[in-house]
């Protein structure tokens, strides 16, 4: 797994993600969850979890669980299955590498709310950018 601080610089990094309220965390080596409280700034004007906050938190989980091997990724690719809608609470993407190559990795994630129910799923492919750096830094 990557180092706890390296991980936790770069979440604080992601300002996007901040914005957004989601937040992340390693949970093995290639796993990773992110969260997201749901509330009036995350809905579309159906009163429903807009569906780039879906992408965003499963491609912010992804994303986490390819970088549990200590190098830097970017998204190439990502598709959602939107299942159903969610409108209030809590939602959690749980993502989990299905597959390691050399210069790309294929994540498959699941987002779900505290009782189980699914709300989507997605596939993830990133690209390796190289190592991170063995000491502190802000880079992604």
């Amino acid at each position: 797994m990557l180092n706890q601080e390296i991980f936790d610089e770069i979440t604080r990094a992601n300002a996007f993600a901040s914005y957004n309220g989601i937040r992340t965390c390693q949970t093995g080596d290639g796993t990773a969850e992110a969260s997201l409280e749901i509330g009036p700034h995350s809905l579309n004007h159906y009163g429903v979890l807009h569906g780039g906050a879906f992408y965003t938190l499963a491609d912010c989980a992804a994303g986490a669980a390819c970088r549990t091997d200590g190098r830097k990724y970017v998204t190439l690719h990502g598709s959602m299955d939107f299942i159903r809608s969610a409108k209030v609470g809590h939602v959690t993407a749980r993502a989990a590498v299905k597959h390691r190559g050399r210069t790309t990795c294929l994540v498959l994630v699941e987002i779900s709310g505290p009782d189980g129910t699914v709300y989507a799923s997605g596939h993830y492919t990133f690209f390796c950018t190289g190592q991170m750096p063995a000491h502190n830094s802000t880079a992604p």
